[in-house]
């Protein structure tokens, strides 16, 4: 029966657009598919292009070509790591709380001369220039602000921040815990040197638990470095009065032992962190033979070059610049992989693009 006068369903349009969007649907399933099908064999080249390497054609390409296989295991993401940095043009900025750090830096980098600043954590004094729970609260000095000026200053992506830590050269905890911490003398008393110094005894645990968490504290707060200073026992006074402990027995062997355990503890700490290891040094420890410094002051400081190069990123020592190229051949003699770092009054010594810390 027909309908109304005038009027016809249709029938017409209706299945075509209907049939055509499924055949779209179908073609983009099947596009996406092939696209994280074929995401494995994407590969870079050494300028990180990417390009497709399928297994019928790598297989006639040479070796050496200078792309990566593919990973096999059909995760999908990449990373691309960038260079690590080489070398760093560090000064050193000024010892105490920092409040100010955009005030600073422009003080101490004026016009961005360098691209590194080395802040003093913890120093010969004593004191701790962050809030540490691990210090003593008599060391902790902080002041409203630094917190922030100190995240502003790792938040700068353009700064390489170290973290200085002077270690075992401590009047303050060395006091706080004699027993657990602190250098004692013969007659169970804490330990002046020549210098009427006091000092934490390396043996003990509490001392080398208190340095690693300081320091990991350093590196999970963002610092891109550690760099430990006074890593040794006395050199100067009555050496004959110190309680060495059970590092008395085997003496100068035992010392040289107990700073390598540290150093060792503390770079197993590290390790879980993206962050360098590095360690100041005299310049005499370089030029010694092996015969003079079980002589002279490196076999009572339980320092040696040979034992402690390997196990940092960067050694760096004071020098004027003149003998860079005798001690960079004595580094390299122990360690080919860790880096020389000159420490200098004013920049100027070392040629363009070479590392350096300028420290007044």
């Amino acid at each position: 029966m027909g309908g109304p006068r005038g009027y016809s369903s249709y029938h017409g349009k209706g299945p075509k657009w209907k049939i055509l969007l499924a055949v779209l649907l179908v073609l983009v399933i099947l596009g996406a598919l092939a696209v994280i099908r074929l995401q494995k064999y994407v590969v870079y080249d050494d300028s990180d292009r990417p390009r497709l390497d399928l297994p019928q054609f790598s297989k006639d390409q040479p070796e050496g070509s200078g792309s990566a296989p593919a990973d096999e295991s059909g995760d999908a993401s990449f990373t691309i790591e960038e260079p690590e940095r080489k070398d760093i043009q560090a000064t050193a900025l000024p010892v105490g709380p920092l409040t100010d750090w955009e005030a600073v830096w422009a003080a101490v980098s004026p016009g961005g001369a360098y691209n590194a600043a080395v802040y003093t954590v913890k120093d010969t004094d004593g004191l701790v220039y962050i809030d540490s729970q691990a210090a003593p609260p008599s060391a902790v000095k902080t002041v409203e602000g630094s917190a922030a000026a100190l995240g502003d200053m790792l938040k700068d992506e353009g700064i390489y921040a170290v973290a200085k830590i002077a270690c075992f050269r401590d009047p303050v905890a060395s006091s706080a815990d004699l027993a657990g911490r602190g250098l004692k003398n013969t007659g169970g008393y804490v330990f002046y040197d020549g210098n009427n110094e006091r000092w934490l005894d390396p043996s003990k645990e509490g001392t080398r638990q208190y340095l690693v968490d300081l320091a990991t504290a350093c590196a999970a707060a963002g610092f891109d470095e550690i760099l430990l200073t006074d890593v040794s026992y006395p050199t100067v006074g009555k050496l004959n009065k110190i309680d060495y402990g059970p590092a008395a027995t085997g003496l100068p062997d035992s010392l040289r032992q107990g700073i390598n355990a540290f150093l060792t503890e503390m770079k197993a700490a590290l390790a879980e962190y993206d962050v360098k290891l590095s360690i100041l040094l005299s310049p005499e420890l370089f030029t010694s033979t092996e015969a003079l410094a079980a002589e002279g002051a490196a076999a009572v400081s339980g320092q040696s070059l040979g034992d402690i190069a390997p196990l940092m990123d960067r050694v760096y020592v004071s020098e004027d610049g003149t003998a860079l190229d005798s001690l960079r051949t004595r580094l390299a003699a122990v360690s080919k992989d860790t880096q020389l770092v000159p420490v200098l009054a004013q920049p100027g010594a070392p040629e363009d693009g070479e590392s350096y810390l300028i420290a007044p």
